[in-house]
């Protein structure tokens, strides 16, 4: 697969390969022989929705047809930090398939992928090789939410080097507190809930009554709930299940109001739409890692697992190695206070 160089080398990184250059290198190269043969790529999530992404590749036995195993890996990788999932179907050239199956398993080269996913939609992970005219229809969701002022409301930003919280009554904020924390490390759940709830109480004591509760965090939330985040990172798994995935359900219950979770990138999506007036809207958040969100042209989020941190955008085989994933060039090295790190001389 032929790697392109940006036409403005970033000094302190030469190296650099965009993605999206070698992509549409690709797809060019392919469109232009003739000999396309269609590819489609099916991302299913547990609650049975299904993105559904189009291509066409080299034929089997094609002269370049090697080609075709790294450029759907790459596409499937982003696909799956995107828009999430716990399997995916392969219409299309069988090799294909059986390189995807082979490398998304445990012991594969993508195997921290492939125990994530299973963990994150509560489902083994699979990857199933069919026709590319046989792959099922892409079946999305999307969800309304946000856009309230009215009212006593508590904003609450978990971050993985300090928490904020802020009260805002009909719109306007009356309170607004940072404060350094260090999460990452701590073993015992109580550390993040008992500081969350600090943060929470002080913000409530400038407020004649609470009415909701909004929180955004860095990880993966499905309907209120951790299913990872790197601020629990210290916690061992046993107590993780037991304590940390309803971590939220219970502080709701506790304060008796409608409160919600989701990533800080979709956050600032939600945030960049109010506030621009206009939806289609990509929200990054560059932090301590990268976080993204997206905003439909309806003005709804989705229910997509939207994890660019780990969603590749350097193809060099040179490129970074990012520590959790053990991935090469993948976002938060590249939109993060981590890139800065990294390339400052």
């Amino acid at each position: 697969m032929e790697l392109i160089k940006p036409k403005i080398t970033p000094p302190v990184d030469p190296s650099f390969r965009p993605a999206v250059l070698a992509n549409r290198a690709f797809r060019e190269a392919v469109k232009a022989s003739g000999q396309g043969v269609p590819l489609v790529l099916g991302i299913e999530r547990a609650d049975g929705t299904r993105s559904i992404y189009k291509t066409e590749v080299w034929p089997s036995g094609a002269a370049r047809a090697a080609e075709n195993l790294p450029y759907v890996e790459r596409i499937v990788k982003f696909l799956l930090w995107q828009r999430g999932g716990y399997k995916v179907i392969v219409g299309g050239p069988r090799e294909v398939g059986e390189h995807i199956a082979a490398v998304y398993a445990p012991g594969g080269a993508r195997a921290f992928d492939y125990d994530f996913m299973g963990g994150v939609y509560e489902k083994q992970f699979t990857v199933e090789i069919t026709d590319a005219d046989k792959v099922p229809p892409a079946q999305e969701q999307t969800k309304a939410l946000g856009r309230h002022l009215e009212g006593c409301r508590i904003g609450f930003d978990a971050g993985a080097s300090d928490r904020k919280a802020s009260a805002v009554i009909d719109g306007e904020a009356v309170y607004s507190e940072e404060v350094i924390w260090n999460p990452r490390p701590q073993t015992d759940p109580e550390y993040h809930y008992n500081e969350i709830m600090a943060s929470m109480k002080a913000a409530a004591a400038h407020m004649p009554r609470v009415d909701a509760i909004g929180v955004s965090s860095a990880g993966v939330y499905i309907n209120n709930r951790v299913m990872v985040a790197s601020l629990f990172r210290g916690v061992p798994k046993d107590l993780f299940e037991a304590k940390v995935k309803n971590l939220f359900l219970r502080i709701r219950d506790e304060w008796g109001v409608p409160l919600e979770v989701v990533n800080d990138g979709e956050v600032t999506a939600l945030a960049g739409s109010m506030s621009l007036g206009v939806n289609a809207i990509l929200g990054v958040a560059m932090g301590s890692s990268e976080a993204a969100g997206y905003v439909t042209p309806e003005g709804s989020i989705t229910n997509w697992l939207n994890e660019l941190a780990f969603a590749p955008v350097d193809y060099a085989p040179d490129g970074p190695v990012d520590e959790w994933s053990g991935d090469r060039g993948v976002g938060a090295l590249y939109f993060s206070q981590q890139a800065i790190f990294r390339l400052a001389p």
